[in-house]
C-alpha cells in the first residue's frame, strides 16, 4: 500500500538469549553438515557463536517490548494493540490464551487487541510490520507494538541447511506520530510470492526479491542505489550475500558480521542487524534503510528513513 499519511517505525530493540556458546557446541555438527553436504569451514559459512536462551518466549517478548516502550518514550496505556510473531508457540492451542495473557500483562499495555504472525516463517515480523502499517494508515490504530520471539525447541535442530539458529526477541513501536529520538519514517512494505515454491525445500528466490524491490521503491521514486544499508537474514555468508547481490544490492549495502557473531535469529533479524547498524553509524539522519527477508516462495521487505532530530 502506498499512501500520503505518514507512518513511524520508533525504537527498535532486541534481546539475544542470556547463553553466549561457539558453533562447536551444537550437538552433531559434522553430522548435520555432511547431511546438508556443507564442508567442515566455519569462515567459509559464518559459523562463531550463538546465543541461547533457558527463558521462555513469553519473557524474551516481555523483555523486548519493554525495551522498545522505553526508547520510543511511549507509555504502555497508550499502544492500541500488539501484533506478536512467533514461528512456534507451543500448544495446544488451550494454553494460547495464557501466553498471550503473560505477554501482555508483562508489557503492561492493559486489554487491548492482539494479533498473532506465525504462518510465515522467518518473514513473520516484516509480515507483521506490512499489516501494522496498513492499520495506521486505515486510521484503524494510532500506536502498535511488534514484538517477535522464537527460540530453538530442539538443540539437535540448532543447524539447518541454511543457518544456524540464535534465541531471541526483537520489536518496534509503529505510529501515526514519530515517537523518540530512535524514529523512522515507514515509507512503505512490499512482498512477492510464488505459491508453488513455499515448501521449504526450494531455493530462497532472487527474482521474487527483485520483484519486491520494485514494488517497494517505484512508488517512492527511489533505486537500489539510493539506499544507504540492507537489514537481511542472518543466513550463511554466501547464502545471503549471493541471493542479494543477484537482487540487485551492492557489498556495500550488505552486513555479514552478525552472521557469525549472533547466528541467525529467526524474524528478528532485520531489527538485529538495524540497530546494530545504527550504532555503527551506517544509517545516518536522512538515509533510506530496507528491511527485508525471504524464504522458499516469498520476501516481504520495508523501505525506512531515519529521522532527523
Amino acid at each position: 500500500m502506498h499512501s500520503s499519511a505518514e507512518v513511524h517505525l520508533s525504537g527498535p530493540r532486541y534481546v539475544l538469549g542470556e547463553i553466549e556458546e561457539d558453533h562447536t557446541a551444537i550437538a552433531g555438527l559434522a553430522e548435520r553438515a555432511e547431511r546438508f553436504k556443507l564442508v567442515m569451514n566455519p569462515q567459509l559459512w559464518g559459523w562463531g557463536t550463538y546465543r541461547r536462551t533457558e527463558r521462555s518466549l513469553e519473557d524474551l517478548a516481555v523483555d523486548s517490548g519493554r525495551a522498545t516502550l522505553a526508547a520510543s518514550g511511549v507509555d504502555p496505556g497508550t499502544i492500541d494493540a500488539v501484533l506478536v510473531c512467533s514461528t512456534f508457540v507451543p500448544g495446544p492451542s488451550e494454553g494460547h490464551g495464557k501466553f498471550m495473557e503473560t505477554v501482555l500483562s508483562g508489557l503492561g499495555v492493559g486489554d487491548v487487541p492482539y494479533y498473532g504472525q506465525t504462518l510465515n516463517r522467518c518473514v513473520n515480523f516484516l509480515a507483521a510490520l506490512d499489516l501494522a502499517r496498513t492499520l495506521v494508515v486505515a486510521g484503524r490504530y494510532q500506536r502498535l507494538l511488534v514484538v517477535t520471539t522464537d527460540r530453538v525447541v530442539d538443540e539437535r535442530l540448532r543447524m539447518a541447511s541454511f543457518a544456524l539458529f540464535c534465541d531471541g526477541a526483537a520489536s518496534c513501536v509503529v505510529s501515526a506520530d514519530d515517537c523518540g529520538q530512535d524514529a523512522y519514517r515507514l515509507l512503505g512494505c512490499a512482498s512477492a510470492q510464488e505459491t508453488k515454491t513455499l515448501d521449504w525445500t526450494n531455493e530462497i528466490s532472487s527474482d521474487l526479491a527483485r520483484e519486491a524491490n520494485a514494488r517497494l521503491l517505484a512508488p517512492h521514486g527511489v533505486k537500489l542505489g539510493d539506499v544507504r544499508a540492507l537489514m537481511h537474514a542472518n543466513i550463511f555468508k554466501p547464502l545471503v550475500a549471493m541471493k542479494e547481490r543477484q537482487a540487485g544490492y551492492s557489498a556495500d549495502q550488505l552486513y555479514l558480521d552478525n552472521i557469525s557473531k549472533n547466528g541467525h535469529c529467526f524474524a528478528a533479524d532485520p531489527v538485529v542487524n538495524l540497530v546494530d547498524r545504527a550504532a555503527l553509524g551506517h544509517v545516518p539522519e536522512g538515509a533510506l534503510a530496507v528491511l527485508a527477508t525471504s524464504v522458499p516462495g516469498s520476501r516481504c521487505s520495508a523501505l525506512l528513513q531515519k529521522l532527523d532530530h
